[in-house]
């Protein structure tokens, strides 16, 4: 099969480990900021995660760099329309971006002017290519349960106008649902769906807990469902849709290797798997690349791949007139 040509669905991407290396140096010698390196290849080689990265938190520490050029909305809507763009070029037609608005509030960005900056850049993508987008908004479970609230809050008037989820991402500790149950019952009284990064770090527990406590409809991940019974069956049972990326699971360690990857052994047990990038900078990956990963190592069928992506458009947050665009491409297939 050739990916590269294939319609392909998206929900599992973040806008700022997905910034062009000739953007952050753009951007970079226009306003002054400084950087490792003016030289792209250098520039690259501080963005780009190994695959022999020893944990997910030396691999997070690759977005610092990309986040000193996502401070005005001007450079938040560029970026955010140069991901669609690249998006739409390797044939993904629906795509879902989370980013964390509290990380751009450092040059005095209201959470507001933020979230309208990166919902704008997907529009105009949106015109000009053949690509359908949604944004999803990201707590950070570093911060604290108020900043979550002031995430949820400020983002509410953006329901149905580009925003459709609430995700909780970053540093994976045990038992950390346990801290934002209330402003993820909020979000989902005000219309939020779902998401949380959960069972990436050895923590198949927090899949258990996200669902049950959080009501999450999807999880970021849940690899280590495959060390919890418990963990496992309910997502196996209330048919809870993991967003898997295979080459960020080897770089963070979820996995030694790709052959080690549990997505298709997931998959031939009924769970319900998408294929998904994370992030296309740090990650050093595409779509396409990462739908020959899962062939190449586990033989994936046309029948397959078809299947994994009905997955992913019925798992979208996208509304029912998108979702049936989406499945008319199959019968290109």
């Amino acid at each position: 099969m050739n990916f590269a040509i294939m319609p392909k669905i998206e929900l599992h991407c973040h806008l700022d480990g997905s910034v062009r290396p000739e953007t952050i140096i753009d951007i970079a010698k226009r306003e002054g900021v400084s950087l490792p390196s003016f030289d792209k290849e250098k520039i690259k080689e501080e963005l780009i995660a190994p695959l022999d990265c020893e944990s997910l938190d030396e691999y997070l520490k690759r977005f610092s760099i990309p986040n000193l050029v996502m401070q005005s909305k001007k450079n938040l809507k560029r970026i955010s329309f140069e991901l669609f763009e690249d998006a739409a070029k390797e044939n993904v037609k629906y795509m879902e971006v989370r980013f964390a608005p509290l990380l751009h509030t450092r040059k005095g960005l209201s959470v507001a002017a933020i979230i309208q900056s990166v919902i704008e850049g997907m529009r105009e993508a949106e015109e000009e290519f053949d690509i359908k987008g949604n944004i999803i908004l990201s707590c950070m479970r570093t911060m604290s349960v108020e900043s979550a609230f002031e995430v949820v809050e400020k983002g509410k008037k953006f329901l149905g106008k580009g925003v459709v989820a609430i995700d909780l991402c970053a540093s994976e500790e045990e038992g950390f649902c346990g801290k934002f149950i209330e402003p993820i019952a909020l979000a989902r009284e005000y219309g939020y769906k779902v998401t949380i990064h959960a069972g990436e770090t050895g923590i198949g527990k927090n899949v258990l807990e996200a669902v049950e406590w959080l009501g999450a409809e999807r999880i970021g991940h849940g690899v280590f469902i495959k060390d919890c019974e418990e963990a496992y069956q309910i997502v196996k049972e209330k048919q809870v849709v993991l967003e898997m990326c295979p080459t960020s699971n080897v770089q963070t360690k979820a996995v030694n290797q790709f052959s080690d990857h549990p997505i298709y052994v997931f998959h031939k047990d009924g769970i319900k798997v998408t294929v998904n990038t994370d992030n296309r900078t740090v990650s050093d990956t595409t779509m396409a690349k990462e739908c020959d990963i899962v062939s190449n190592e586990f033989a994936m069928s046309a029948e397959d791949y078809k299947h994994i992506y009905m997955n992913s458009v019925d798992a979208s947050f996208a509304n029912e007139k998108i979702k049936g665009i989406l499945r008319k491409y199959l019968l290109d297939i």
